[in-house]
Formats: structure tokens, C-alpha cells, sequence
């Protein structure tokens, strides 16, 4: 371990390594969930027998609780190395190795290399032309429907606005009834690409998939209206009655002694 790093004890017994000024992690320090709907979502929503798919990983909160705390498997990939290294020392912290196959690339709607950002912590992208005074390294890029042969029910993307080139290489995943969730984010980072988020939810829209605010304390889901509403992590599920559900009969869970 890097002199400086701290084990933090999370949820259900499951751990991380964290160093000063890891914003990644260091969110569920202080808010117990760093992302309080999204990751309760996922809590509820899961299940051991679930697949799971982390595009976006960092260092790994969505994929420790997905595999360590609920039990599922997951696909979960981080296309920087140093940032891969530190997601996998997670992954063997909560002696999770079984359960996660932890992948060191980008994705997009092609394959190939790709010249990606790495010394902006959780806000490292793929390089534009105005990164051109940023260091930058080659890294590998391939697409969902190359790598995810098995769908999983539920997929996280968080790519600092590469998310559209992410859902035009998974139109095949898209398609397959057994994803019922995605957990996205929209913040309008994707014009810098000459991407929109309203473009993002139309695509999602074609799919079937419609987007809900979820309260984790009440377990309820509730259709947005209007892509005005749609800001920072969005979940975007289909079938409805399904989700509700599931969410509906998971147990609790203690955060921070808040019992979620």
C-alpha cells in the first residue's frame, strides 16, 4: 500500500482502502453512501444471484457493494491503470475476487486506443483537443456488446461524458430484456464530445426505458417528467412492476446507523 492509505470499515462488513482527497471514496466517509439514492437503488434493487456491470469503476464503491455487500457478480472496468490497480486492491480487500472480473479499458462504440486523462482523480475522461496541455496515456477501448457476452439485470455508467459512444456499442445489451436498470449520469459534461443528455434519454426511451427518482427510505420509484428534471446520476429503468418489487422486498440495511 501508498504511505498515506487508511482501511475504512463501510457497509455489511465490506471495506476500502482511501487516502486524503479521494473523492471517489471519500464521499461514503462522511455520507455513508456517497451517491445516497443511487447506491441505496442498487442496495434494494440487487440481488446474489444478479449480474452487474461497473462502467466507470474508479476505484470501486458501485462494484463493493454490488458483489461484496449484496452478493452479485460483476463485470466492472476502468480503463486507467493506476486507477485499475486501486480498483482491484479493493477487490481483493473484501476478498471479492470470485465475484468481480475487474477489466483495465475504456468503452465506446469502437475498438481500438484511445488517449485518456489520468492525473484529474475521478474526473479523468477521454481526451479532447483542449486536454492537449494535460498528460495523457494510450489505453485500450472496446464496446459493451464485445465485452458482456451474459446481460446483466442492472449497469452503472459513469464516464464523464463519453456516455453516448458507451450505449451505441451496446445496442445488443439494450435490447436484451433481462437489463431492467441503468444507473447514468447526466450533467452535461458529454458536450464537450458534442454529446446531449436529452439525446442520452431519447436513446434510453427507444429501449423502453423510462426515468424514475427512487426514495430509498420509502422505497418508492417516481417517473420523470420533462428531460428538465434529468440532472446529475439518473436511474432509467423498464418494467416497472418488476422493479417496485424487488426494491420492495430487499432487506435493510444500516448506513451510518440510518436503517435504509
Amino acid at each position: 500500500m501508498d504511505k498515506g492509505d487508511h482501511t475504512y470499515c463501510w457497509i455489511e462488513g465490506s471495506r476500502f482502502h482511501v487516502r486524503s482527497g479521494e473523492t471517489s471514496l471519500t464521499g461514503n466517509i462522511y455520507r455513508g453512501l456517497m451517491e445516497f439514492e443511487d447506491m441505496s437503488f442498487l442496495l434494494h434493487f440487487l440481488r446474489a444471484e444478479d449480474k452487474f456491470v461497473d462502467i466507470g469503476a474508479n476505484s470501486g464503491s458501485y462494484t463493493i457493494l454490488a458483489s461484496k455487500v449484496v452478493g452479485a457478480n460483476s463485470v466492472s472496468f476502468e480503463p486507467l491503470p493506476a486507477t485499475h490497480a486501486r480498483l482491484f486492491s479493493n477487490v481483493q480487500l473484501n476478498s471479492i475476487e470470485s465475484k468481480v472480473v475487474a477489466k483495465n479499458m475504456a468503452l465506446g462504440e469502437t475498438k481500438g486506443t484511445i488517449n485518456f486523462t489520468q492525473n484529474l482523480d475521478s474526473m479523468n475522461h477521454v481526451a479532447t483537443a483542449s486536454d492537449a496541455d494535460e498528460d495523457c496515456i494510450r489505453v485500450v477501448i472496446s464496446t459493451v456488446d464485445a465485452e458482456i457476452l451474459e446481460a446483466p439485470v442492472l449497469i452503472k455508467i459513469d464516464v464523464e461524458g463519453f456516455e453516448t459512444p458507451v450505449l451505441s456499442g451496446s445496442k445488443n445489451l439494450l435490447g436484451n430484456e433481462t437489463l431492467k436498470a441503468i444507473i447514468i449520469e447526466l450533467n452535461g459534461s458529454g458536450i464537450k464530445y458534442g454529446f446531449s443528455d436529452l439525446s442520452i434519454s431519447m436513446t434510453l426511451k427507444s429501449f423502453g426505458f423510462f426515468p424514475v427518482s427512487y426514495s430509498p427510505l420509502t422505497r418508492s420509484l417516481e417517473p420523470l417528467l420533462g428531460s428538465h428534471n434529468l440532472s446529475g446520476n439518473t436511474i432509467f429503468i423498464r418494467d416497472l412492476d418488476f422493479v417496485q418489487k424487488r426494491v420492495a422486498e430487499a432487506k435493510k440495511f444500516n448506513i451510518h446507523n440510518l436503517e435504509v
